[in-house]
């Protein structure tokens, strides 16, 4: 410890907030992009659209709800407004919402019902606003239409119940000779803070980063302590939201590191901001017939959730309404058959009740068997001299096991830097996985053994090390 140059003792000090720790738990969710795009055939409207198109006759938001259940998810997030400007709300301050539209006599709301089935089915509700309006007059004179923006933003966050997540994309097509507008982000966060406060912020916002592609590519390494520029917005914005029928042309995983030692060494300011993986379960973010047959295989969605989940970040998968309201057969049938396969995969946890041992910890209340207690503030602790820890398991009898899932305890911030797992096979300790970030959650795959000990050990870490997870499937 005494060794610790300084920089690394700052970012071994830097730890999530209540809300970001809640976020993270939540793994696995829905993107749900609805809107005068689903009616228009169309990924970014132009504002001008008349509200009467929009019109879904059999709008069923208990559907949607209990599919993303039956997927395995814990929260699903709304489209209330994208760039065309059109609320899916009854708004005070436009007439270009659900309001003007003759589906339901003018007096829908998409986010009510939404809303209301997030809460019978024990799913947590968030909403996506664009601050992108191409239909406001007022966008691109600045403060009339920041004063506009936060009234619809309060609309949202004071009518419709506890909101887990406010998404802010930074997308802005206007192009060089189009209206620029200056978005109060800082007067937008602190209204958000004050009306749900247990809500985070994401993507251009303090909370939550962008992992920085929609393709569904996590990094080997992803890091939740970064450096403060990743919060900038304004970057962001330049970022995101690109047209998506031109994907990057090379998206390499690992070329970006964002948080080693070798990135963070010559930062003043660090900060905890964890990765979210957005991808769209279709070609598209909204439902067009043309890309039925583009929605990806139960393969594609398994690797994409061990890629994110399974590697320190959160999945935010979209799932694309029709005209009608309802999701098309063909996503349903991969979303059951994904929430059949996780449970599948996660069935039983070998680890319970089963014995670890260390060959060091702080003290008796953080040993190594305090890993494998159901409390979530139960953990193994190395104390002040973490390379080199071992943890040895011991189920107790032979198992056949493809999956070991660790966790660190983030409450007292991200620690471990490298990591070797072994098996126990015919008496010998045979590598599985040589790793660096473990996180919030690092899930080992490997090739199905019949084995009964496992050893962890610590190679590196920052000032200390903790594990709060140790399952074995």
């Amino acid at each position: 410890m005494s060794n610790t140059p300084d920089f690394v003792k700052y970012a071994a000090s830097i730890v999530p907030s209540e809300r970001q720790i809640r976020w993270q738990e939540t793994e696995f969710y829905a993107f749900v992009h609805f809107g005068m795009n689903t009616f228009t055939d169309s990924e970014w409207g132009s504002g001008n659209e008349d509200p009467d198109l929009f019109n879904p006759e059999e709008l069923d938001c208990r559907q949607w709800v209990k599919l993303c259940k039956l997927a395995g998810m814990k929260g699903l997030i709304l489209t209330a407004k994208h760039h065309d400007g059109f609320c899916l709300w009854q708004t005070e301050y436009t007439d270009h919402s659900v309001k003007s539209s003759s589906w339901r006599g003018g007096k829908g709301d998409v986010v009510a019902e939404c809303a209301k089935a997030c809460e019978e089915f024990g799913l947590k509700f968030g909403v996506y606003v664009s601050p992108w309006d191409k239909h406001e007059e007022t966008y691109g004179s600045g403060e009339a239409y920041n004063t506009f923006f936060k009234n619809q933003l309060k609309e949202l966050l004071t009518n419709y119940g506890k909101l887990f997540c406010v998404w802010f994309d930074g997308a802005c097509g206007e192009g060089p000779n189009g209206r620029k507008q200056d978005y109060d982000w800082s007067a937008y966060y602190s209204l958000i803070r004050m009306y749900q406060p247990d809500a985070v912020i994401s993507i251009c916002g303090p909370d939550v980063r962008w992992c920085g592609n929609e393709a569904g590519v996590g990094r080997s390494s992803e890091w939740s302590v970064v450096p403060y520029y990743h919060c900038n917005s304004l970057a962001v914005a330049a970022q995101s939201q690109t047209d998506v029928s031109k994907p990057p042309k090379k998206i390499n995983p690992t070329a970006v590191d964002l948080g080693s030692r070798k990135v963070i060494k010559n930062c003043n300011k660090l900060i905890w901001y964890p990765a979210e993986v957005d991808v769209s379960i279709r070609k598209g973010w909204f439902y067009h017939s043309s890309d039925d047959y583009s929605v990806k295989p139960l393969s594609k969605l398994m690797d994409i959730y061990y890629n994110s989940v399974g590697a320190n970040a959160n999945l935010l998968l979209n799932i694309p309404p029709m005209p009608s309201g309802k999701i098309n057969e063909k996503d349903i049938e991969t979303l059951l058959s994904m929430g059949a396969q996780l449970e599948i995969d996660f069935n039983e946890n070998l680890a319970d009740d089963s014995v670890m041992t260390d060959n060091r910890h702080l003290d008796e209340e953080h040993t190594g068997q305090q890993i494998l207690e159901p409390d979530s503030d139960s953990y193994w602790h190395s104390g002040d001299n973490p390379e080199g820890s071992e943890l040895i398991l011991d189920l107790g009898d032979e198992y056949d096991i493809d999956k070991v899932v660790l966790g660190e305890h983030i409450a007292t911030g991200q620690q471990i830097e490298k990591f070797t797992l072994y098996a126990q096979i015919s008496g010998k300790w045979k590598r599985l996985e040589k790793g660096t970030v473990i996180g919030y959650k690092h899930i080992c795959r490997f090739k199905e053994i019949r084995v009964r000990y496992f050893k962890l050990v610590i190679e590196q870490a920052r000032c200390f090390a903790t594990i709060s997870k140790f399952e074995c499937y």
